[in-house]
């Protein structure tokens, strides 16, 4: 079970970590497009289209990466009160009937869209340049896919949560800001009231 999660955290963290280098070649797309278009008054015909698949490509495939870090969105005002078995529980029930089917949906849809678009060599309607976009709805089935391998691996750390009382976290790797600035401010108060 720990094997199994562990291998669905590396995953995601490796698939999370490689698309979120989109980051720069947005940065650098978006302010060549600002150069051109208000320095050199030529804009492009393409720089929309790119972003904007660059975009959700690093939404779409950082989900199974943010889902194993505990990123996502939650009533946290009440979760966190809670026990950690009353938190696996009420994760469990919410994985299997909203999580799995929703991602499931996601996957299926997801291929059907995609061999369409893939089958007439789909091409972007926004601008003139003509981008392709059939390889961006194919990256809807892998974030399912990387979704689905995530969710598996979120139910087997509720069960063991549920059966040991304390959760399994993924591997440090990267941390919020703020929760550096109190950990540091924690730290600091413990130093001086020892």
């Amino acid at each position: 079970m720990v094997a199994f999660i562990r291998f669905a955290d590396t995953l995601s963290a490796a698939f999370g970590k490689t698309f979120g280098w989109l980051i720069l070649l947005m940065t650098f797309g978006t302010s060549y497009e600002v150069f051109v278009r208000y320095v050199l008054n030529n804009p492009t015909a393409w720089a929309f289209d790119v972003s904007f698949i660059m975009y959700g490509t690093l939404f779409m495939m950082g989900g199974a990466y943010t889902l194993s870090r505990g990123g996502h969105v939650r009533g946290d005002f009440l979760y966190r009160l809670w026990r950690p078995r009353t938190q696996a529980t009420v994760d469990l029930i919410l994985y299997l009937f909203f999580f799995f089917p929703g991602v499931t949906a996601l996957i299926v849809t997801g291929w059907k869209y995609a061999a369409r678009s893939v089958g007439y060599g789909e091409v972007s309607v926004n601008s003139p340049a003509g981008i392709p976009i059939y390889q961006f709805k194919a990256v809807m089935v892998a974030a399912g896919i990387l979704l689905f391998i995530q969710g598996i691996a979120e139910i087997l750390r509720c069960i063991q949560c549920i059966r040991t009382g304390t959760w399994l976290r993924a591997e440090d790797d990267v941390q919020e800001t703020e929760d550096i600035i109190l950990n540091k401010a924690t730290a600091a108060e413990s130093d001086a009231h020892p």
